[in-house]
């Protein structure tokens, strides 16, 4: 199964960067020109910026954005004074990045893989892991955080962003206009085991990526076991406009992870 979600995934993200879904449009060119002049920020969730006491100086750093292609932290990073390596299960995603590095002049390298997998990397090689809301589309973390722990340097840090289980607990289809939220659903999640053969085949024909929700004990317990350090924390907000659960809790949130 695991093979089927990586293609099917794969496969959904191509579509959703032909529909100009939010994390598949590159940044500006005027973005990145701020960002060489040493303005610039990065997300890790929907909307708060990442702390800029969480990064090192970034001149010569070498940084891996794990399942992090659309054109949008790669190029900001590079531009800044970083040496990135894109890694992402979409080709169309990476193609994002590969087209601001080719229109703005940046070196940026990019890689197709499965996040839970980087043998194509060795060891010690990075000295930060940038890695926004995307193992929501693996069936388990843990290895995510195990392969990023390996190819860090020690004294390197992961930047990760991820989904509050709370979110998959509740029906699918939410009337924004109204408050009402229906529990429906276990956790850990998986539109695998618990979405209709019927909504299954929907998302299928539609693009939309499965989706796991993951315990906290996956995330942050699976950040420890892999031999991480937690050294920062905070939480996130979508569009509480938009979105009913936002109105109530924020249910997206950050951690930075040390390798001492």
């Amino acid at each position: 199964m695991e093979n089927d979600i990586l293609r099917l995934n794969r496969n959904a993200w191509n579509t959703l960067v032909d529909k100009g879904n939010r994390w598949t449009v590159p940044v500006s060119p005027e973005v990145v020109a701020a960002a060489r002049r040493g303005e610039w920020q990065i997300v890790l969730t929907p909307s708060r910026a990442v702390p800029s006491t969480w990064f090192p100086n970034l001149e010569g750093t070498h940084v891996l954005c794990l399942g992090s292609g659309g054109g949008q932290q790669g190029p900001i990073l590079a531009a800044a004074g970083a040496e990135v390596v894109v890694f992402d299960n979409s080709p169309r995603q990476l193609d994002q990045d590969r087209m601001v590095a080719s229109r703005d002049g940046l070196a940026i390298e990019t890689v197709e893989g499965d996040m839970a997998d980087l043998g194509v990397l060795d060891d010690e090689v990075f000295d930060l892991v940038v890695h926004p809301i995307s193992n929501c589309f693996v069936l388990d973390p843990r290895p995510v955080w195990k392969e990023a722990y390996r190819v860090l340097r020690t004294g390197g840090a992961l930047l990760s962003g991820f989904t509050n289980p709370v979110r998959y607990l509740f029906n699918e289809d939410i009337e924004y206009s109204s408050d009402l939220l229906y529990v429906v659903n276990t956790i850990p999640y998986s539109d695998e085991e618990q979405l209709t053969e019927e909504q299954k085949q929907r998302y299928i024909a539609e693009g939309e990526p499965f989706e796991f929700g993951h315990t906290w004990e996956a995330q942050i317990g699976g950040q420890l076991d892999a031999g991480f350090v937690i050294a920062g924390f905070y939480e996130d907000l979508y569009r509480p406009e938009e979105d009913v659960l936002s109105r109530h809790i924020p249910s997206f949130a950050a951690t930075r992870a040390l390798k001492l």
